[in-house]
């Protein structure tokens, strides 16, 4: 049949599957997720009305400064992604495109979802506050630590939860605070002894950071190079790999002792 065609006619015919392959891939869901900077919430005070840490059986502080946890917000599990969609968060700055896979790895709904993450983020919590009182030589005391980030899930924030449990019963001696008065943000699972793991998403949480004041971004070491992929303009990153380094890193800060501060 082709061949009673003419050349234009021909390629016509046989360009309609390939236009009409293309037509289906771009309205077809995808199986990514897109995420975009969130919410910060300074850990040193409260979040959606609610004190983020509070402790009994112990004195606590007065601060000043702020420790600020950051999040990225991915669209739903059952959400339609496009191409299109794909295509215009591979070119965005405040946008990444990622396997749906890799943002919701644990459940096939909603509230399987869910579950996970607030199980992740107590976990998280009970090990911040382990490995803070643990750095203070407190682990074996009565004190009774809270946590609240409402509906927060996962694991990221456990380093910045466990500095501002230190700030709050310690601080950084001598009556100073970690922060040394600045907006310091950051993120990083933390265990018990005190080590900092890696979260994933570090390139869009630096600008949720810097869009809410921070001018230093505590962030895991091996993720440094990720973190300054779309580094904003004013952000310093310091690269942590425990608790100890992170509170090393501040108290250099806040000394002004450059030169013993680390960078990526």
């Amino acid at each position: 049949m082709l061949s009673r065609l003419t050349r234009p006619q021909a390629l016509t015919v046989c360009a309609l599957p390939v236009v009409a392959l293309i037509a289906t891939a771009a309205f077809a869901p995808l199986p990514f997720s897109v995420a975009q900077p969130g919410s910060t919430a300074n850990v040193l005070g409260t979040f959606k009305g609610n004190q983020v840490i509070t402790i009994s059986g112990a004195p606590v502080r007065n601060t000043t400064g702020q420790l600020r946890m950051v999040t990225i917000e991915a669209t739903g599990p059952d959400a339609h992604i496009s191409l299109g969609d794909v295509i215009d968060g591979w070119f965005a700055t405040d946008r990444a495109v990622m396997p749906r896979d890799a943002v919701y790895p644990s459940g096939d709904n909603v509230r399987q979802i869910e579950q996970h993450n607030a199980a992740q983020m107590k976990q998280s919590q009970d090990a911040a506050t382990q490995a803070a009182l643990k750095y203070l030589g407190k682990s074996g005391q009565k004190i009774d630590v809270k946590l609240d980030l409402a509906n927060v899930g996962g694991p990221s924030a456990g380093l910045l939860l466990s500095l501002g449990i230190i700030d709050k019963l310690h601080g950084a001696g001598a009556g100073a605070d970690l922060t040394g008065g600045r907006t310091i943000a950051g993120t990083g699972t933390i265990s018990p002894d005190g080590t900092v793991g890696a979260v994933g998403g570090v390139a869009l949480k630096t600008q949720a950071a810097r869009r809410d004041g921070a001018t230093v971004f505590l962030v895991p070491k091996d993720e440094c190079k990720d973190a300054g992929a779309e580094l904003p303009k004013g952000l310093r990153l310091v690269p942590v790999t425990t608790l100890k380094g992170a509170l090393g890193a501040l108290t250099a800060l806040r000394e002004g002792k450059e030169s013993a501060v680390p960078s990526c």
